[in-house]
């Protein structure tokens, strides 16, 4: 194993094409591109809306089970099964999100696939990019200073201090900032309250442009935006405080798509980038619908297990955007089925086919799940050199009884020639019409039933306690109008359950509500469950302790 090279040698020796050549596969003119630099660039608002009555291609979302510290590989499938479709003839595209620099210095790492299925330049993608998160934080907290400016210099809305709702963010995983105090230091600074920063993934504006359609909806979407309650408790919205077109100024960029290419030279669109445990889990709604104007298929991905990014694709995403998906693909391994079957990570290396049918559960509840909405499934087996033939047999032998079909997958080792089978069963599940979708719950139902409705049906959970505080507000959300919306669950990626160390498929379970936001402008409440935290902390050893510049002056460490 001395001669495999790492996801980053692997990136820094592609042979890129130049952005401009990615964007004439498409059809892109060369004027409707902004480049930075010659291996990115982002596709002109004017272009995108010149495609509208263009007809769309077929949307294939690819999921997965729960991840464990073994690995699934969600983004290097996504990849790979783009490069796959390109391989068999068709003409595809891949969407996915952007990397948040916070897990990337964390435990998590980057977000650009791996092996030979990645999308380059992968250090720019996983860094600083073209500068989206850095506007979506700086729209964000431009918020925050003209709402507590507008208390300071006379507070003309009213606004009671003590129910101020809009926090602060910044990209990176920093337990310091969760809770604090603002305004210290006398009189010139404001009046002090506490106050508190999320992580910029979690932002309701990162939702917002991930959900709006042009920059007239994401305007509209933005002043939209509750920042607060007066004494009587009516909201204040971000319009109230004239918030709204400074803020779109800020986004006007960020909000176009970024193109680049994967190591295969096929076109990807990376864009938007919300975490899927603390907020909706998908890249953006204009790229996915642009894209689909521009491909026959498109290959998109919704964060961690389907338990939360697919059911939040499939609830919110698809929803609000109108998208009907035509296939979906979750994502296993063999690894992560021993793990679920009881045995340790030092272990996984040792052949154990009762663990892994053991550990097929949760994959089978995944499955299970994803077909609730009425989109067919294929199960996709990311292969590890430790497999054996047995284990896989096993697998596939456990998800066959489940009506569904398991396929190898060898993309990370053989870029797209590995996952040709794949490819061609998605292209029979998309083009067979068999997709019946619809989202779990209507509209109309209440919303603590919809929370319900996703513990008890996504979750299999026995029931929904919450106190009266919270259930008292959603009822007044509901007669403030916003009882249609989709809820937005924050729960952990881990399992089923609230307990990250409850595996497999358990049920039963009790699904704690801790606290609900409103998100007015993105069109969601955010149910946060169980310990998740909308700031994360940084592991004991961060990964930023590899990460260095060697001396050639390239990055070292990226993952």
């Amino acid at each position: 194993m001395a001669d495999v090279k790492s996801d980053i040698e692997i990136a820094r020796a592609a042979r890129k094409k130049p952005i401009l050549e990615i964007g004439e596969k498409l059809g892109i003119p060369p004027e409707h591109l902004l480049p930075y630099g010659h291996d990115k660039a982002k596709v002109s608002a004017e272009f995108i809306a010149a495609q509208k009555d263009r007809r769309n291609g077929k949307l294939i979302l690819v999921t997965a089970i729960n991840p464990t510290p073994a690995g699934e590989g969600k983004t290097t499938t996504t990849v790979g099964l783009g490069d796959g479709l390109n391989r068999i003839g068709k003409k595809a595209i891949v969407c996915i999100r952007e990397a948040s620099l916070g897990p990337c210095f964390g435990v998590k790492g980057g977000a650009a696939g791996g092996g030979y299925a990645q999308v380059v330049p992968m250090e720019d993608m996983n860094l600083h990019f073209t500068g989206d998160f850095h506007a979506i934080t700086a729209a964000h907290n431009l918020l925050s200073a003209l709402l507590d400016n507008h208390i300071y210099w006379g507070n003309e809305q009213n606004i009671d201090i003590r129910r101020i709702a809009w926090r602060r963010v910044m990209d990176m995983n920093d337990r310091a900032l969760r809770q604090i105090v603002c305004s210290l230091g006398g009189v010139a600074n404001g009046y002090p309250r506490e106050t508190g920063f999320d992580i910029t993934v979690a932002s309701e504006v990162m939702a917002i442009l991930c959900l709006a359609r042009d920059l007239k909806d994401l305007e509209r979407r933005l002043g939209n935006i509750i920042v607060g309650y007066r004494r009587d408790k009516s909201p204040v919205f971000a319009r109230d405080i004239k918030a709204d077109g400074a803020m779109t100024v800020l986004l006007k960029d960020a909000m176009q798509p970024n193109l680049v290419q994967t190591l295969e030279n096929n076109p990807a669109f990376v864009h938007g980038g919300p975490f899927a445990n603390i907020a909706h889990g998908c890249n953006s709604v204009i790229a996915t619908t642009t894209a689909l104007k521009l491909a026959d298929y498109v290959v998109t991905e919704a964060g961690f297990g389907a338990d939360l990014g697919a059911e939040k694709f499939f609830d919110i995403k698809c929803r609000k955007a109108g998208l009907k998906p035509d296939a979906a693909v979750i994502v296993a391994t063999v690894r992560a089925m021993k793990m679920n079957g009881g045995v340790k990570k030092d272990d996984l290396n040792r052949e154990d086919i009762e663990a892994v049918r053991k550990g097929c559960a949760n994959l089978g509840r995944h499955v299970q799940n994803v077909k609730k909405f009425g989109v067919p499934v294929v199960v996709a087996i990311n292969h590890f050199t430790s497999d054996t033939e047995a284990e896989i047999r096993a697998v596939k032998d456990y998800v066959a009884t489940l009506g569904a079909e398991a396929i190898l997958c060898r993309h990370w080792a053989e870029g797209s020639a590995g996952i040709e089978a794949l490819a061609r069963k998605v292209v029979e599940l998309a083009d067979s019409g068999l997709s019946q979708f619809s989202p779990l719950y209507p509209d109309d139902m209440p919303l603590f039933q919809k929370i319900e409705t996703i513990a008890k049906d996504i979750y299999h959970a026995g029931e929904v306690i919450a106190d009266k505080t919270v259930r008292d507000q959603l009822r007044v959300w509901e007669e403030q109008g916003y009882g249609r919306l989709p809820v937005c669950m924050a729960k952990t990626q881990y399992s089923f359950s609230t307990d990250p160390n409850l595996r497999g498929a358990p049920s039963g379970h009790t699904v704690p509500v801790r606290e609900v936001r409103l998100s007015a402008g993105a069109g969601f409440v955010v149910v946060i469950t169980g310990e998740i935290m909308t700031m994360p902390g940084l592991p004991k050893v961060p990964s930023s302790e590899r990460i260095f510049l060697n001396e050639d002056g390239q990055i070292e460490g990226l993952s």
